[in-house]
């Protein structure tokens, strides 16, 4: 029986990859190489500076760790400059009537993304009061796909990752929540996100009763 979900941000609640997309291109052309919305893919669902690594390897640089984590540190001011203006305006369409729905049903709800600003994006978006947990980049060790993320998340929840539903747009986050044990249902296209139990292009009319079903 599922009695929790837990949402993956970037995304699925909110599309704040092009936020990130904008920060590390500005960081690569500073440094002198192009970044496209393509190389973009590969960062959806890891850590910061797993991250930054991709995209150096991508414009064949090397650089010390102190540097790097310069590096890393500006690209992270530059993304709160952005993130900063958000607005509840920008939650994606449909995510709102299924917290709701989660709440009434007494479905317990957690956050688990790699994105150490989760608590100022929910704080910007007014979403903190429908989680009863958030497990981000601050709580975790591991990036994903190892699913550190969403196994914190579900005993956070007090539940087994067999009772927990997984919402993730990013393949490193549907084969973490595969490896972990959990049900997981991507956002986005199928071409990427086959390996979920199932996948949907977003949350509008959707209900937690036909996921449930969708899934089994």
């Amino acid at each position: 029986m599922i009695k929790g979900c837990i949402f993956d941000l970037d995304g699925v609640i909110v599309d704040t990859a092009k936020y990130h997309y904008l920060a590390w291109k500005e960081l690569a052309d500073d440094l002198g190489f192009d970044f496209t919305k393509s190389d973009n893919e590969q960062l959806k669902g890891v850590s910061r500076m797993h991250s930054l690594d991709i995209l150096l390897k991508i414009g064949n640089k090397q650089f010390n760790e102190e540097t790097k984590l310069k590096f890393a540190e500006n690209k992270n001011k530059v993304y709160l400059e952005y993130i900063m203006k958000m607005t509840p305006g920008e939650i994606l369409p449909g995510v709102i009537d299924f917290l709701k729905e989660l709440k009434s049903k007494k479905i317990k709800i957690a956050l688990g993304s790699a994105s150490k600003n989760a608590m100022t994006i929910l704080t910007q978006l007014k979403l903190t009061d429908y989680f009863d947990t958030v497990i981000d980049g601050t709580n975790v060790n591991k990036a994903k796909p190892d699913p550190e993320v969403f196994l914190k998340g579900a005993q956070s929840l007090n539940l087994k990752p067999e009772e927990c539903i997984v919402f993730e747009d990013a393949k490193a986050g549907i084969e973490a929540a595969i490896k972990g044990g959990f049900k997981c249902v991507g956002i986005g296209s199928i071409d990427n996100l086959g390996k979920a139990n199932y996948t949907m292009q977003g949350f509008y009319g959707i209900t937690f009763g036909k996921i449930v079903e969708l899934i089994n």
